[in-house]
């Protein structure tokens, strides 16, 4: 009955709707048209910025969706929505985060918002929120925290998107979070907060000296970065060899992990830092390939006999809101 309600709001808002091509994966390669009835974003949309696009929901809690078409929008994003909520961006290739034509970029340091969440291109408090292939950027650079997400909410799924910052780019604030064939760039903690996060087919990307994770599970209790099947590189251009550590502790009781990874030459031969003061961090690696895997040096290294699964970092509901294609 939903899929019929909404492919009959499609109709009445004049949307079109653009059949994805199916790749040998099963995954749908082109998305150039809004899903039925989703509301639409765009020159030619309903609505002009995203930001209109949530107003418009307004404080219905029933499941919704919006489709964002192809350019790069000037704004920060607050996701607090009630309900199910599924952003859209239009691609060429659903599958990587390669070919997305949609960018939201906002350039503010945390000391200019007046909070670190405030400095956040997107902000999401609401559960239960999927995206696709949307580029997320917070161009302030060194120098001070500046988000580009702010992940504060369990169940939410990102997919083919990209995440660009510099200090703290993505904050797994709390909750749990799905990152799938995205890609993560930044130097100094740019992944880093005391939610659980699972890292499926990444790219992450140094883009100067510093830190890739710094986890803030501060009690024991299940939280989580986790890596699986990522790529660890720096980006073009910039000599970064040895010159980057997987972590640091943000706060006593961190725990992360890398395994089935590429870590390449960027790794530090250490490989993890100290920072918080007594801090006695979980830091694991299984089963990682590269010039950067070789741990015979590294500090604070925790032995572990088994990769971590999905459900032991995400719980056993996993599942039901994880994206089963990706």
């Amino acid at each position: 009955m939903y899929h019929l309600l909404v492919s009959l709001l499609g109709l009445v808002a004049g949307t079109t709707y653009a059949a994805p091509v199916p790749d040998a994966s099963g995954i749908s390669n082109l998305r150039n048209g809004p899903p039925p009835g989703c509301l639409t974003v765009g020159a030619t949309g309903q609505h002009h910025t995203v930001r209109a696009a949530l107003s418009a929901l307004g404080s219905s809690s029933s499941p919704a969706c919006i489709y964002v078409a192809r350019g790069t929008y000037k704004e920060q994003i607050v996701i607090d929505y009630k309900g199910a909520l599924t952003l859209y961006g239009e691609t060429s290739d659903t599958s990587s985060y390669q070919a997305n034509g949609v960018t939201i970029t906002h350039t503010i340091s945390s000391d200019d918002a007046g909070t670190l969440d405030d400095s956040a291109t997107l902000r999401v408090r609401s559960s239960d929120f999927k995206m696709y292939n949307i580029n997320v950027v917070n161009g302030y650079g060194p120098g001070k925290q500046a988000l580009a997400l702010s992940a504060d909410a369990s169940h939410l799924g990102f997919y083919g998107c990209q995440f660009h910052g510099y200090q703290d780019t993505v904050f797994t604030k709390s909750g749990t979070q799905f990152f799938s064939k995205c890609l993560i760039q930044g130097s100094v903690d740019y992944i880093f907060g005391g939610g659980s996060a699972w890292f499926n087919q990444c790219d992450i990307r140094s883009n100067g000296p510093g830190y890739i994770t710094a986890s803030g599970r501060s009690v024991a209790d299940n939280s989580w970065l986790a890596f699986d099947r990522c790529t660890i590189t720096g980006t073009s251009g910039v000599d970064l060899k040895e010159k980057v550590f997987l972590g640091r502790p943000w706060r006593p009781l961190a725990r992360v992990i890398y395994q089935n990874s590429d870590l390449s030459d960027i790794v530090s031969p250490k490989g993890w830092s100290p920072m918080a003061q007594g801090a006695t961090p979980l830091f694991y690696e299984f089963k990682n390939t590269g010039a950067g895997s070789n741990t015979l040096k590294r500090d604070f290294l925790s032995p572990i006999a088994a990769a971590a699964t999905r459900e032991s970092v995400l719980g056993n509901d996993v599942a039901k809101w994880v994206d089963a294609r990706y």
